[in-house]
């Protein structure tokens, strides 16, 4: 498996592609947002690239998936995963894979389909052909609500309010002393906003930002040390914020002033 580099701002490195392509290469898997950064994919080019070497594209959605609005068909993705419990506001335990038409894929496990009981192998039929074991009948419903509520709202919505906290917060970072942010704000992006403070180390920041002043983050690493070894941060991690359609301007605000105090 090869992956692509980034920059010191986690923007991939496209012009890097041809270099990574080989006889053998059959899929191109690109995440749609940075669960880091919020640095989003270029779609398009990646969709392109896979495209004109006849390769399989996959979109990780996990980040994105109900707060962005996302076309398979004209963004040229063939397969796009997703999970449940974060923009699709659903349960923990929740996801799934859509398909593109013409897509062939081996099941990973095997068993358990409730129909075809005589047969050995998978049904051939989508979706029994990759769903072995009993579902999460309880977590489905849920997300079934969710994605329900999601629709009702809009997805546009969705995205333009989280859109909005983002740049409220950035805006006020940029206010303060001894605080390095992380990422591309150059352009559309999820909403996460990942930073370091002066003089603290993100577990501690964390912990005081949880105790004094009721706010929950997250430090460390967010599995994805590829992009802290691009950012320069792998010995320290960041501090992650990250807002959703229930996140307010006050709340913005109120982790402004806290982190105002942290850093005078």
């Amino acid at each position: 498996m090869d992956y692509l580099s980034a920059d010191l701002q986690g923007r991939l490195e496209y012009d890097r592609l041809e270099g990574l392509l080989r006889p053998s290469t059959k899929l191109l898997v690109g995440t749609h947002a940075s669960n880091l950064t919020g640095n989003l994919l270029d779609v398009r080019r990646m969709s392109a690239f896979a495209q004109k070497h006849g390769l399989v594209f996959l979109l990780d959605a996990a980040q994105t998936a109900g707060s962005t609005p996302i076309d398979m068909e004209e963004m040229g993705v063939h397969l796009l995963a997703f999970t449940g419990h974060k923009g699709l506001m659903g349960p923990q335990g929740t996801g799934g894979l859509c398909m593109a038409p013409g897509v062939e894929l081996r099941p990973l496990l095997s068993g358990g389909t409730g129909v075809r009981s005589f047969e050995e192998d998978q049904p051939r039929e989508y979706p029994e052909h990759l769903e072995a074991g009993t579902l999460n009948g309880h977590g489905l419903s849920g997300l079934g609500a969710a994605v329900d509520f999601i629709l009702e709202t809009g997805v546009e919505t969705i995205h333009a309010h989280e859109r909005s906290l983002t740049e409220r917060f950035v805006e006020g970072l940029r206010e303060l002393d001894g605080v390095t942010i992380y990422g591309d704000f150059s352009g559309d992006r999820a909403p996460v906003v990942a930073l370091n403070l002066e003089g603290w180390d993100p577990a501690s920041a964390a912990d005081e930002l949880s105790v004094q002043y009721d706010l929950a983050v997250r430090p460390g690493i967010h599995c994805a040390p590829r992009m802290h070894r691009a950012l320069g941060t792998q010995d320290t991690g960041c501090l992650r914020f990250s807002f959703g359609w229930y996140t307010t301007e006050e709340d913005i605000d109120a982790a402004l002033a806290a982190l105002r105090e942290m850093t005078q």
